[in-house]
């Protein structure tokens, strides 16, 4: 999998939010409407060989999903070139893909066949997976009556149960209730010893320290630091100590007499 030089050029949430009423006022006052946009992917360069367990770190706005979005294909670059090889299993909004008025069965079909998957595939591992989402007795119940907590699971249960080639794992590893998320991690650390790619993006920096073979922090929509676990995270820890102790100065400035 390698992305060369990937820049991603977003329109601001309140340009989306408000942009009639600030067309309408344009044209009364006869100016040039321009929207304003924001670089959100910064001309990223990855290259990940097969077989990687690579952690995502960084502080929240930082680029780390929107990255996932793009090699999943959700999406498109406004520069550059992504290439990827193989089948993807995209835990990133977990049951975002589910149809609410679907029947939780069906909804396992039409989920995996997004995945790539056929219709008989998923048929023979749909028991498989509902023992795992624990939602046995919710086959014929409709998705809309599920709680959030039981589609996350459900959407979890079908992903990592499909055998991708590359697992993306975007704040997943909370899922659920203390069992579940036990169960989430079991599954997961399995794949560590398998062929799969792996991409974490985790605030559980101590998880990546112990089971990633590669880390980058992004900052700013760019790649900061690329190398091992532990020297990135420290980077990182080393930056966050810095800003905060530079915060805590500029307050006691502001508050001395």
């Amino acid at each position: 999998m390698r992305l060369e030089a990937v820049s991603l050029w977003r329109r601001l949430q309140e340009e989306a939010s408000f942009d009639l009423k600030r067309r309408i006022f344009t044209l009364l006052k006869a100016r040039r409407y321009e929207r304003r946009r924001r670089r959100v992917l910064d001309a990223v360069s990855l290259d990940l060989p097969k077989g990687e367990k690579l952690g995502i770190i960084g502080p929240n706005g930082s680029g780390k999903s929107t990255m996932l979005k793009i090699i999943c294909g959700i999406l498109s670059p406004s520069e550059g070139k992504v290439s990827v090889e193989g089948s993807i299993a995209p835990l990133i909004e977990l049951g975002a893909g589910f149809d609410p008025d679907l029947a939780v069965r069906d909804n396992i079909l039409l989920y995996g066949v997004l995945l790539g998957h056929s219709a008989a595939e998923m048929r023979a591992k749909m028991p498989f997976i509902l023992e795992f989402a624990e939602l046995d007795e919710f086959a014929d119940v409709p998705v809309r009556a599920l709680s959030s907590g039981m589609v996350a699971r459900l959407g979890f249960a079908i992903a990592t149960d499909t055998n991708p080639d590359i697992l993306i794992l975007d704040e997943v590893l909370s899922v659920g209730d203390e069992s579940f998320r036990n169960k989430s991690r079991r599954r997961i650390e399995s794949m560590w010893h398998d062929h799969v790619t792996v991409l974490l993006v985790s605030h559980d920096l101590q998880f990546i320290r112990e089971s990633c073979s590669r880390a980058i922090w992004m900052q700013a929509g760019g790649i900061v630091k690329d190398g091992s676990p532990g020297d990135v995270v420290d980077a990182y820890l080393r930056s966050v100590d810095s800003s905060a102790q530079e915060r805590l100065a500029r307050a006691r400035a502001r508050l001395a007499p």
